[in-house]
């Protein structure tokens, strides 16, 4: 499955094919992803996707599925971002020791999220890893930003977190938001141009030229953050879509751990976005 997230891909949900995309429709049994690529639905009772496994692995994913493993993963980032805000202060004295446990953190949540997308089938261990560490991560980061920057901004950015995913859950169940495959490329195009431009400043920074792009202050970093906040939201409407697909077409119900990382993956996007965002916006007050 082609990722829905800024960063990551994932595989194994399989995406439904219909006129929103411009498939053809297939016989029972049959299916095709957003780029109209055909595959077997491995639930059909007939033709090469027959089922020879009944094993619980092999059982179809339910939304119950989803919403289980999803909250799970996301309990895990917000369990372990809350004790390292408790056990690894950000005083005077010992913030650059948690500044480099938070950066050893993010790499190893950004190598286990990568082990995952090479394989081809979900690990709970690896997904509950990632979010642990990723939890790590934020903690660290939410309370430095807290304490020096603008106090009580975490508590909004994670209200403001929930509010743009609830905005975007009911936007599509109202069929507001259409995940077309022209949809679908514009997005990918455009979150590869945001990355590019972040790595442009990172690079223009590391290299003595400051804050050259502009993307940590002023209007212009606002205005980019709102537009990163923007790509997170489309980035959950693909989320949600492949979740519906997955469903429609009988995936494993292993692969529900797949849909729980790519909806964690997205939120720690979008609340990071947010977080910036309003950090900005308290320094222009």
């Amino acid at each position: 499955m082609k990722s829905s997230n800024p960063i990551f891909s994932r595989r194994g949900l399989n995406r439904r094919a219909d006129r929103e995309v411009g498939a053809v429709r297939q016989p029972v049994g049959a299916g095709a992803d957003i780029e109209g690529r055909h595959f077997a639905n491995p639930h059909s009772t007939s033709g090469p996707g027959l089922v020879k496994d009944s094993g619980p692995d092999r059982l179809p994913m339910t939304m119950d599925d989803v919403v289980v493993r999803t909250t799970a993963t996301l309990g895990t980032v917000i369990l372990t971002a809350s004790l390292s805000w408790v056990l690894l202060p950000v005083d005077e004295a010992a913030l650059g020791r948690s500044y480099g446990i938070a950066v050893a953190a993010a790499l190893i949540a950004f190598g286990l999220a990568i082990a995952q997308t090479f394989r081809r089938t979900a690990s709970p261990p690896l997904i509950l890893g990632y979010a642990a560490f990723e939890g790590v991560f934020l903690g660290v980061i939410s309370e430095a930003t807290s304490s020096y920057i603008a106090p009580g901004v975490v508590v909004q950015a994670v209200m403001g977190t929930f509010a743009v995913a609830a905005g975007v859950l009911i936007a599509y169940r109202l069929r507001w938001i259409r995940v077309t495959r022209r949809f679908y490329g514009f997005v990918l195009a455009s979150a590869l141009g945001f990355l590019l431009l972040m790595a442009a400043d990172f690079v223009l920074s590391a290299f003595g030229a400051g804050n050259d792009l502009g993307l940590d202050s002023g209007g212009f970093g606002i205005a980019f953050g709102v537009v990163g906040v923007l790509l997170g939201a489309c980035f959950l409407a693909l989320d949600f879509k492949q979740v519906e697909d997955a469903l429609a077409y009988g995936a494993p119900r292993k692969e529900s751990w797949l849909a729980a990382f790519g909806l964690t993956t997205t939120l720690v996007w979008i609340y990071l976005e947010v977080l910036r965002v309003l950090t900005l916006l308290r320094d222009d007050a």
